[in-house]
């Protein structure tokens, strides 16, 4: 079976981790560096655990499906992938934010989908797509597996294949939705359901407000809108003590409020 590319290319060699090839490699074995490994996996198990791709997967075979995979961190700003790079691995965010992106018939950058923890990018299970990007919108860390080992794994454990076509459905079902609001709902409307979305999907709490990430340009392009319209707004709700706008980022203050303006606007 092919893979699915939701964006992904080739990772330098130097990514440190430790894989099944690493504990049978034959050389001499520390007991004590063994007994490290051990509870480092298992650490990453229980870590991923949460999340919907490894919902129901037991520790033992999530332990198996992870010791394939390198750990990456990414700072906010970082060019994960970029261009017509090869599409041979998988990345799975653990935490953070990742936005994808392509370019338009004019060179233009087209937001297509952002990441949240929990999802796959790359070469996963059907298609291959070389035109993507992805930048990581907040300092962000992911697991990665080569196409062929993560396809592997998902033949080997249903559950996990269950799981990663849940997961693809509901970034369909995402996609569905955001041209439903363009088509049938006012600026206002749309906006407001974008934000409650994101808050619940990439939104990072700090001292019990929100953090969205992204421009109101971003906004505007994710929303099918202006930036002087989405100026507007977010100054109108600032005024009411919902929102507020600094550079490159929007702070949610009242959720509950947003929501209901969702249904108003």
């Amino acid at each position: 079976m092919g893979q699915i590319a939701v964006g992904l290319s080739s990772f330098p060699a130097s990514i440190r981790t430790t894989t099944r090839d690493s504990w049978d490699s034959g050389r001499p074995r520390n007991p004590s560096i063994n007994i490290d490994i051990a509870a480092s996996m298992r650490r990453r198990a229980e870590s991923v655990q949460r999340l919907q791709a490894f919902a129901d997967i037991p520790m033992a075979d999530c332990i198996a499906i992870i010791s394939g995979a390198q750990e990456k961190h990414y700072a906010r700003g970082f060019t994960i992938f970029s261009g017509r790079e090869a599409l041979d691995h998988v990345l799975f965010l653990v935490s953070g934010c990742l936005k994808l992106t392509e370019r338009g018939p004019n060179d233009h950058e087209i937001i297509l989908r952002l990441n949240g923890p929990g999802e796959l990018a790359g070469g996963v299970l059907g298609q291959r797509r070389g035109s993507l990007s992805a930048r990581a919108v907040q300092p962000s860390s992911a697991l990665i597996w080569k196409s062929s080992t993560f396809q592997d794994a998902l033949d080997r454990f249903p559950i996990l294949r269950r799981n990663v076509s849940r997961g693809l459905e509901h970034q369909l079902d995402d996609l569905d939705t955001r041209f439903r609001e363009i088509s049938t709902e006012k600026v206002a409307s749309r906006l407001c359901s974008l934000l409650v979305r994101l808050a619940k999907q990439v939104g990072t709490k700090t001292e019990g407000h929100t953090h969205i990430y992204l421009s109101r340009q971003e906004l505007a392009q994710l929303t099918g809108t202006t930036l002087f319209t989405v100026s507007r707004l977010l100054c109108r709700w600032e005024t009411q003590g919902i929102v507020s706008a600094p550079r490159e980022a929007v702070r949610i203050h009242d959720l509950p409020a947003l929501q209901e303006l969702s249904q108003q606007e």
